[in-house]
């Protein structure tokens, strides 16, 4: 039987490969996408938007229990772990069915199995009903990442979990060690410490978030004690010894081994790019640390092989994936690309309090050389932040000083997941100081501490 022909095939629909796919359809371009397991990838099945739906609920607990704050009652209050469970992965079916949809209203063919490259514009799928050869002018691989796991850390689903087991937990965790203070391990920590776990969350570098501006992470850090969790920094999980319903785990911390029991382990310590069984070093693909190297294009080095995506290294974030596979669709399709600026994508995470930012680091952008001013500004200087009962939290922007260029913003407190979006415009558009000090900024609103921030940079601010 003769391969099926397309002009593109995308391996791999996640947030990255589905919406290349889209695009390639509305650019007139015969498009295939193989997907081996759930439509959506991870990020709709088992990563942001499942986690979200978690947090959402956690949220609701928290305000719940703070009823008395807004002059209302609420008694024996509590939650069915089971049924916001299921919420979660209702919100993420629902999703991915969508995608579904998404794939026969543009025509896009779709085929469940496992992909190889046996060679160059040739893709081979193996399926529940044998082997599909299919031929395409251009490949896109976007086959995402998986969780990392240590040697001696390695999850079992009961004592040790994943963020797959997190997401769907055997049981209400009494006493949890989450491994990881990034994004997906803060936020499961926030998660189960705010639904009552005694939670400890270890962290190998010198700061939670490490990834973030350092005055930003302290904030966090504060507010995380405040509301129980126990926070190890510069610590080191070494092993875990597993026991009847219990974990024994050796920490080090300042030069010492300390043992600590649990009852459940959470290991949120990176990711690793799903490489395996492709055929790529048979290409002649350059493979380093399981991610694929590319050119700000994506361009593999391999004629009509492009990488996107959490397999093509940081950040891994499903905006970066999506606009990556815009960018290689319209390349395809003969259209002005617009490459990635990693320093210009925002950074989410939805713990309590939530973080964001976008740009650099006030101590990367005296790294680099900049003479820079810095602007701040409190939650508890906003009207709306205090009407909210939300008066926690803080605005930072850094700019260049000679030239008044947004280099970097950064934000702890509630809902700044959606203000960050503000400063990526502001930096995408290279505004000024200028231009966001003429902004008339809308009140009562959180935004204004955007605002505020870049006023207080300038010595010009307002409410503080």
């Amino acid at each position: 039987m003769a391969a099926q022909s397309y002009d593109v095939i995308v391996i791999g629909a996640g947030p990255g490969g589905y919406v290349a796919a889209i695009r390639a359809a509305q650019l007139g371009l015969k498009t295939c996408v193989v997907e081996r397991e759930h439509l959506g990838g991870i990020c709709l099945n088992w990563g942001c938007i499942p986690t979200k739906a978690l947090l959402r609920s956690s949220e609701v607990f928290h305000l719940m229990e703070r009823a008395k704050d807004f002059g209302l009652k609420a008694e024996n209050i509590g939650y069915d772990l089971d049924a916001v469970v299921k919420r979660s992965r209702g919100v993420a079916k629902q999703l991915s069915s969508g995608i579904g949809h998404l794939m026969k209203k543009n025509k896009i063919d779709v085929v469940m199995g496992e992909a190889s490259i046996p060679a160059k514009g040739k893709v081979s799928v193996k399926t529940e009903k044998g082997t599909q050869d299919l031929t395409a002018r251009h490949i896109v691989l976007a086959t995402g990442a998986r969780a990392r796991e240590l040697p001696g850390l390695e999850a079992d689903g009961d004592l040790v979990w994943t963020y797959k087991h997190a997401l769907d937990p055997v049981r209400m965790p009494k006493k949890l060690l989450v491994i990881g203070s990034g994004a997906i391990g803060i936020e499961f920590a926030s998660f189960y410490n705010t639904l009552g776990a005694e939670t400890t969350v270890v962290e190998v570098m010198d700061r939670v978030l490490p990834v973030e501006d350092a005055e930003i992470s302290a904030f966090a850090k504060k507010s995380f004690v405040k509301q129980g969790m126990k926070i190890m920094e510069k610590a080191m999980v070494k092993k875990l010894d597993k026991g009847k319903g219990k974990v024994t785990a050796h920490i080090e911390v300042g030069g010492k081994v300390e043992k600590h029991d649990f009852d459940t382990v959470i290991s949120a310590v990176g990711i690793v790019g799903n490489v395996e069984g492709l055929g790529l070093e048979e290409l002649g693909v350059k493979v380093d640390r399981t991610h694929v190297v590319t050119d700000e294009y994506c361009r593999t080095g391999v004629d009509g092989l492009y990488a996107i995506g959490d397999i093509a290294g940081a950040p891994w974030l499903a905006h970066k994936a999506s606009h990556e596979g815009v960018m290689v669709a319209e390349l395809i399709g003969g259209k002005h690309a617009h490459p990635v600026k990693p320093e210009s994508i925002a950074g989410c995470t939805y713990c309590q309090p939530q973080v964001a930012s976008v740009g650099y680091t006030e101590a990367k952008a005296k790294e680099l050389g900049y003479d820079i001013k810095v602007g701040r500004f409190p939650f508890i200087g906003n009207g709306k932040a205090i009407a909210l009962g939300e008066a926690e939290g803080m605005v930072k922007t850094i700019f260049d000083a000679k030239t008044g260029e947004l280099l970097g913003a950064h934000m702890v407190g509630a809902e700044v997941t959606e203000l960050i979006q503000g400063y990526v415009v502001g930096r995408q558009l290279e505004t000024t100081e200028e231009d966001l000090m003429n902004t008339v900024f809308p009140h009562p609103t959180l935004s204004e501490m955007m605002h505020e921030s870049v006023l207080d940079a300038f010595d010009r601010v307002i409410h503080i």
